[in-house]
Order: C-alpha cells, then sequence, then structure tokens
C-alpha cells in the first residue's frame, strides 16, 4: 500500500503542502485560519498521514530535533528525575519546542561518554546541557557546528550561549531573610560543590550574608551530598545534634523537604523548633507542611528562552546570548522569629590616614 503523502494531504484539503506542513508542525508564525487548521488535520487523520522524518532530514539537513543532555553526574542514582526541578525545566522544554516544529530528544551520558557522540548520533539540530562539569568536559562541543546552549553553569565561553539565575544573589538574599527574624545559627544543606555549579554560588552568597552580619561559617554547620529528599532528611538527622541551630538554609526545595521531614522524625517542629528556607519554589514547596518559605526562581522561563536562543542561532543570528533571570523571596509558614534582627555591621570611619593603613 502507498506511504500518504503531504502532497495527498494537501490535495484533498485543498491547500499547498507549505500550509499542511505549518499546520502539521504547529508553527504558530504563520497567520492560518482555524478552519483551515482544523481541515487539513481532519485531512491527515483520515487519510493517516505519518511524516517521514528521514526524508525530511535528507532534504532539508534538518532533523528538527534539539537534544537535551543532562548528564549523570551523581554515580549510581537513575537519572535525575527524582528532584522535580527538571520535570518543570522539561516541561518548559518542551513546550516551546513543540510550538515552534521541533521536538526534543533527551539523553543523559554517564560520567566519560562525548557529547560530540550524542550529537552527532542523534543527528541534532542544536543541543541543551543542563546543569555543570569540568570545563573539558565541553572542550569537544566546539567542534560541532550546531549551536549549544548552557543552563546553570558557570562555565565561561564565547562559543555558547548561557542560561542561569544570579545564585549568588539568591543565596545571599535567602540568608539575609533568615538573619532578618533573628537566625545566628544557620546551618547549609547542598548538593556537592562544584567549581561552575550553582551550589557553589549559593553557598557563596550564604557566606556573604554571614559575614556581613559578622558571623562566620562553621564546617560543622554545613551538610553537602546529593540533591536528594534523602540528603534532606540525613542532614536534618545529623544537626539536631547541635543545641544552637535555629535555621537551615537547604539550596534546594527538594532538600529542604527533605529537612522538614528529617525534623520531624527527631521531634523537631518546624518552624517553632527550626526555621527551614528552601531555593527553586516548586509546586511541593506549596504542598509541603509547614509550606515552604523559598527562594522563587522562573524555571519556565529558563526552558522558553533555551529554545528561543537555538532558534535565534539556526536563523543565522551570530551574537552569544546570556540571560540572567531574577530571583525573588517567597515568604510562606516555615520561617519565625527568635529575636532581634542580625544586620550587617557597620563599620566605623578611620579618625586617621595612619589607622587607615594599619
Amino acid at each position: 500500500m502507498r506511504r500518504v503523502s503531504i502532497k495527498d494531504v494537501a490535495r484533498e484539503a485543498g491547500v499547498s503542502t507549505t500550509t499542511v506542513s505549518y499546520v502539521l508542525n504547529e508553527i504558530t508564525t504563520q497567520t492560518i485560519s482555524s478552519e483551515t487548521s482544523r481541515r487539513v488535520r481532519e485531512v491527515a487523520k483520515r487519510m493517516g498521514y505519518v511524516p517521514n522524518l528521514n526524508a525530511r532530514s535528507l532534504t532539508s539537513r534538518k532533523t528538527n530535533l534539539i537534544g537535551i543532555v543532562i548528564p549523570q553526574t551523581e554515580p549510581g542514582r537513575e537519572f535525575m528525575f527524582d528532584n522535580p526541578f527538571y520535570g518543570a525545566l522539561l516541561s518548559s522544554l518542551e513546550f516551546n519546542a513543540r510550538r515552534n516544529g521541533y521536538h526534543l530528544l533527551l539523553t543523559g551520558p554517564a560520567s566519560g561518554q562525548s557529547y560530540i557522540g550524542v550529537a552527532r548520533n542523534r543527528g541534532v539540530d542544536g543541543i541543551v546541557i543542563v546543569g555543570s562539569y569540568p570545563s573539558s568536559s565541553l572542550d569537544e562541543l566546539h567542534q560541532l557546528s550546531i549551536p549549544v546552549v548552557l543552563i546553570d553553569t558557570y562555565v565561561t565561553d564565547e562559543s555558547f550561549h548561557t542560561i542561569g539565575i544570579n545564585d549568588r544573589q539568591g543565596g545571599r538574599m535567602a540568608t539575609e531573610y533568615l538573619l532578618s527574624r533573628g537566625h545566628r545559627g544557620i546551618a547549609f544543606v547542598s548538593g556537592g560543590i562544584s567549581e561552575h555549579g550553582v551550589m557553589r554560588q549559593r553557598f557563596l552568597g550564604y557566606q556573604e550574608a554571614l559575614e556581613a552580619a559578622g558571623l562566620q561559617v562553621r564546617e560543622e554547620r554545613l551538610y553537602t551530598g546529593e540533591v536528594s529528599f534523602q540528603h534532606g532528611m540525613q542532614a536534618a538527622r545529623e544537626l539536631c545534634s547541635q543545641q544552637d541551630i535555629t535555621a537551615v538554609f537547604a539550596a534546594a526545595d527538594i532538600l529542604g523537604v527533605g529537612v522538614v521531614k528529617g525534623l520531624r522524625q527527631q521531634g523537631r517542629r518546624v518552624p517553632e523548633d527550626v526555621s527551614v528556607m528552601g531555593f527553586d519554589d516548586l509546586d511541593l514547596a506549596q504542598i509541603c507542611d509547614p509550606s515552604l518559605t523559598t527562594m522563587r526562581q522562573d524555571i519556565a522561563a529558563k526552558g522558553r528562552q533555551a529554545i528561543l536562543t537555538i532558534l535565534d542561532a539556526l536563523d543565522g543570528k551570530p551574537d552569544k546570548q546570556e540571560w540572567i533571570f531574577p530571583v525573588d523571596l517567597v515568604v510562606r509558614d516555615s520561617v519565625r522569629s527568635v529575636g532581634r534582627p542580625v544586620t550587617a555591621q557597620k563599620h566605623r570611619r578611620p579618625d586617621s590616614v595612619e589607622e587607615l593603613n594599619e
């Protein structure tokens, strides 16, 4: 039986093949009436039309595929989808790709696997890499002739487009809020601290806020590990041995929810005994009991801009794009006041040039 072609659909619907392509690929940049769109879809469905992706690729040298790479940075774990952050990001990536006539190819190369192999073997038109890795791991991408967008990494390379937030500012704002509620004993719970990763920047913000208030970072109050609910619970169990800890800054909501659960298991109430601050403002921050005070980032905007940046590059726009989205404090029920605000120390003006130079 002969395969139904796009020409067959166009002939039956009484429109051009270009119109059929625009409708079936959901390309919204073209103005096509709702009646025409409906007729084309009905004809395509009735005739059993299936797009020939291989033929399309050979003709245009484009696959209409965008590769999404989430490397396996934590050996032994099953990908990263136990962290809802990635689900929210991927939803935005997929929606914005689909509305522009593209589809996603999701992969997660293991440690040591070549990114070039992933891109070439799959024939993607562009690639989005989420997370942080050593600069050496990205060097091979210079050999590709496709646009590359990096999300949530502090690698500086003029060849790649970058999208992120001001994680350092977010870490500082979160810690300053806890200080403003009178907390001095503030623990920090995070994922692994890597050179180019967001967790390092959030830690630096935490450190800056403490030092500005005349407080020092204490190693026994730092709990680093996996970005997981389980690590949050384990950190909570351990920090309960330190009676002077009155608040926890969890550098991801999934960690914060784990901390709340772990504290409850130890008989500690949130926020009556220990306050908890998160980061991300995922849906689970609202579901958590008590609801989690957190730093909000616009995850959907990251996904949307990543796809638009790939499309701009494919359209021939040569300039590197760098997008930094804002973070905002979201106050809910997991933090309480314990005393007078701890504010940044004011330094006395020196009385003489000699004192200034001491």
